[in-house]
């Protein structure tokens, strides 16, 4: 399992029934998981101190329930592969979200890993970017980065976290576009990059209603996005959250379309540690391509 455990201003505090208990910053909060399948005594006492609480609905979505947490807070990350702190500016949103997805941390630490140890200079893709997590680590490991998403809110709110992080003057492209049009205009210009980077949403719209479901599009991007990568590529990552694609699923969809590339294919489970060592709670599963000799 790639392990998300380098953090210290998020932790899981407790999980029990469908509930996680997270720390973010100074701010206690609880949220559903839908791996949190077990009901156990909640001996944590901050189950009773929380800033926030998002009810899922019966029918569907839910609801934050709010004590005492400001409409905006902020955490820092300290990426240790290339010994620069991110900045990361949160508030709670729709369907339990706060604008991170700290999990990611772990492939943060990989990819700039890669970029710093590569010699080279090295163009990233990040599609599907969100708030900017991947973009500002490889930002600050020395990447151009292009970053593309569908929603404006999204692509204003990664500029703010890369103000915050002092990375404003970083060679980052802001893109507001549906990822499969661009990258299918990127193939006509002839653009090529080093890194592509996805994280998908199981369901989606873009900005001019177009429909995305994974299941349906997510080998046909993968196979399109090959045709942009340069002919030594550094790095392929793809993340996933939805429960029908396993690990061993998108190993097995990299093999066949970047199987002709020079490198490694691995694909685990990605995770969060819980505080006093109880385990490690899954977030999903990763797929890297590891181009060359980099590991």
């Amino acid at each position: 399992m790639y392990i998300a455990d380098n953090w210290s201003d998020y932790e899981i505090l407790d999980t029990s029934g469908g509930e996680k208990l997270e720390r973010w910053g100074d701010y206690i909060l609880a949220r559903p998981d839908p791996q949190v399948i077990w009901k156990t005594d909640k001996k944590n006492k901050n189950w009773k101190n929380l800033n926030a609480h998002y009810h899922r609905s019966d029918r569907g979505g839910g609801d934050w329930e709010f004590f005492d947490l400001p409409e905006q807070w902020s955490i820092n990350y300290d990426l240790r592969s290339v010994g620069k702190t991110l900045s990361f500016n949160l508030k709670p949103f729709s369907f339990k979200h706060t604008g991170l997805f700290p999990e990611q941390a772990v492939n943060w630490e990989w990819m700039a890993g890669l970029i710093a140890n590569s010699g080279r200079p090295v163009k990233v893709l990040n599609l599907f970017a969100y708030t900017g997590g991947a973009t500002l680590a490889c930002a600050a490991a020395g990447a151009s980065v292009a970053h593309v998403d569908a929603s404006k809110g999204m692509v204003t709110w990664a500029k703010e976290n890369a103000v915050s992080s002092g990375l404003a003057d970083k060679p980052i492209r802001w893109l507001v576009d549906d990822c499969v049009k661009f990258v299918e205009r990127e193939i006509r210009r002839e653009n090529s990059y080093d890194i592509i980077i996805m994280d998908p949403p199981s369901y989606g719209r873009g900005p001019k209603g177009e429909i995305w479901k994974i299941e349906d599009n997510i080998f046909d991007l993968i196979n399109l996005c090959a045709k942009v990568l340069t002919n030594e590529p550094l790095a392929f990552l793809i993340n996933s959250y939805t429960t029908g694609l396993q690990p061993g699923v998108l190993k097995y969809m990299l093999q066949l379309v970047l199987g002709k590339f020079r490198g490694t294919i691995e694909a685990d489970e990605v995770g969060l540690p819980v505080a006093g060592g109880q385990f490690v709670l899954p977030c999903g599963a990763s797929g890297r391509f590891c181009g060359g000799m980099a590991r």
